[in-house]
Parts: structure tokens; sequence; C-alpha cells
């Protein structure tokens, strides 16, 4: 009777051992969940699509451009599109379509490596404000309301122009004022996950805080600061655009899509030679809708509310 019974629940342990083996292979990851979540959104993937051909060009920027960016030819000054100049040429006869895939470059180092640097003390900053607490959190959060008080534009404006137009002093400035907004997104994070029972377990068991943080609370956060950073990519962009278009941006002769638009501001320009200052313009447009549309993809992606149908 023994016997029958050990092989019963022999029996029994290998059909609950199929059932996981089989549950287990049709898991889907969280990672799978938020990419499934993400397809959704059609105009993020278009945009994920533009934006990766877009740092393409960049990167083999001299095997896409037909010509050297800062080339001048001035008996083809002003010329309208043709096979030989597909956009055209602009004032001095530079091919206007060289020039914006060789501004690519210059947009979009900008935009990630801004972002990046905004990221990156962001959420350093806002990991010790929310984890810690008490006079530490108290000290930096009132830091954070004090810049968070001046005119970003503005201050970024005037810092350069000080420091002088380049794309390393951009960066910087930039980094330097648009890290509060992502800090309190981070502050706020931490301050709800370090409640949680796996991490106060983690902590009861003698964990070290640099490992609760970077084990158990940043991987459960990573998602907002993604969605942040995307935005921060379009900001720095337009910022840029700004400041080159100020002429307070890349240095001349560099190309970049803001100081071609800062090089066409004439009326006579603006009416007779729309090919020298709507292609940077789109570009421009076309480059921020598009992380935008992932932004807002990754927000949904991230959201554990989402209900995927």
């Amino acid at each position: 009777m023994s016997d029958e019974s050990t092989a019963a629940g022999l029996n029994q342990a290998g059909a609950l051992l199929d059932g996981a083996s089989f549950s287990t292979r049709g898991t889907i990851t969280p990672t799978g969940y938020a990419w499934r979540r993400f397809r959704r959104h059609k105009l993020a993937v278009a945009g994920l699509v533009t934006v990766v051909l877009l740092i393409m060009m960049a990167i083999f920027a001299p095997l896409v451009s037909r010509y050297p960016p800062n080339k001048v030819d001035l008996r083809e000054k002003e010329d309208p599109p043709t096979f030989a100049h597909w956009l055209g040429t602009d004032q001095t006869g530079r091919d206007v379509w060289s020039r914006i895939i060789y501004g690519a470059r210059i947009s979009l180092l900008v935009g990630f490596a801004s972002a990046a640097f905004v990221t990156l003390l962001g959420t350093i900053l806002g990991a010790v404000m929310g984890y810690h607490g008490g006079v530490v959190d108290g000290f930096l959060s009132r830091v954070t309301d004090t810049f968070m008080c001046f005119p970003t534009l503005i201050i970024v404006t005037v810092l350069v122009a000080m420091l002088g137009p380049g794309i390393q002093n951009t960066i910087m400035v930039i980094g330097l004022f648009w890290w509060p907004s992502l800090a309190r997104l981070v502050r706020g994070q931490f301050l709800s996950l370090r409640e949680m029972d796996y991490v106060l377990a983690s902590r009861a068991l003698g964990a070290k805080s640099s490992y609760i943080i970077y084990r158990h609370i940043l991987p459960n956060a990573v998602g907002p600061v993604l969605v942040q950073m995307t935005f921060l990519v379009t900001g720095a962009i337009l910022t840029e655009a700004s400041l080159s278009f100020l002429g307070l941006g890349v240095n001349v002769p560099t190309a970049s899509w803001g100081s071609m638009l800062f090089h066409a501001q004439s009326l006579r320009i603006l009416e007779q030679n729309p090919w020298i200052w709507i292609p940077p313009g789109m570009m421009i447009v076309i480059t921020a809708l598009s992380v935008n549309f992932i932004g807002d993809a990754l927000r949904d992606a991230f959201d554990p509310r989402m209900v995927i149908e």
C-alpha cells in the first residue's frame, strides 16, 4: 500500500513539475511586457525608427553627404534644389543637405550628452535625498528649490554668452541647471520604495546602503527616469537650436540645425529661399516629435496599470 502511495505521489510531483516547466516557458519577463506595451504605440515605433536613422546618418555622415559641409562655392550660392544639390545651397554656396547631415551630429550629441549628464547628476542627488532623508534631504531639497526658481533658459543663455559658444559649454551649462526636476522625481521614487518590504528585509539582514540602493531601489525606479530622460533629450536639442539661433551655440563654421537657422534670418531669404531654412527647421521638429513619442510610449510601457489586450 505504501508503494502505491509513493508511486502516486511521484506521479503527482512529475505532473506538477511538467506544469511548472510549461508555465515557465510561457512566462513573459517584465522587459517583454514593456516591449509589448511599447509596440502598441505606432507613432512611438515610427519615432524610434526615425531616431535610429538619424543616428546612423550622423555616424556615417561622410558616406551619406555628397559634399564637405563647409565647402564654399560662390558660383552656386543660393541655388534651388537640383540633382547636384538635393536641398539647394546657402548664401555661400554650401550644400544644404550635407550641412543637415553634419548638423545632426551636433544636435544629437548635445541632446543625448546633456540628457545623460542631467540624468547622472539628478539620479545621484535624488537617491541621496530620498534614501537618507533627514538633514541631508532638507539641505539638498532647499538647494533644489533654489535652482528651480531660476529662469532656466535665461540663465543658460547668459552663462553660455559669458563662457563663450561651444559644444562643451552648452552641455555643461544645461546639465548644471536642468538636474533639479529629475532629482525631485528620483527622490519621490526613493521615498516610496525605501519603505517596501523587500527593502526593509534587506536592511534587517545587514545589507549596506549602497547595495540596497543599486540592487533593490534603483532598478525599480529606472522606468520613470528613462521617461524623463527622453524629454530631457528633446529639451536639450531645442535649447541648443535656440542658442545657435542667437549665435551662442557652436563655433562658426560648424554646422548645426540652429546655426543654419541663424544664418537664414534675413527677410529676403525667408521669402525667396525657403530651401535654406525649411530643412533644418523640419529636422528639429521631426526629431523633437520622435523623441517625445518615444517618451510617451515608455511612460505607458513602464506603467504597471497598463493592460495589454
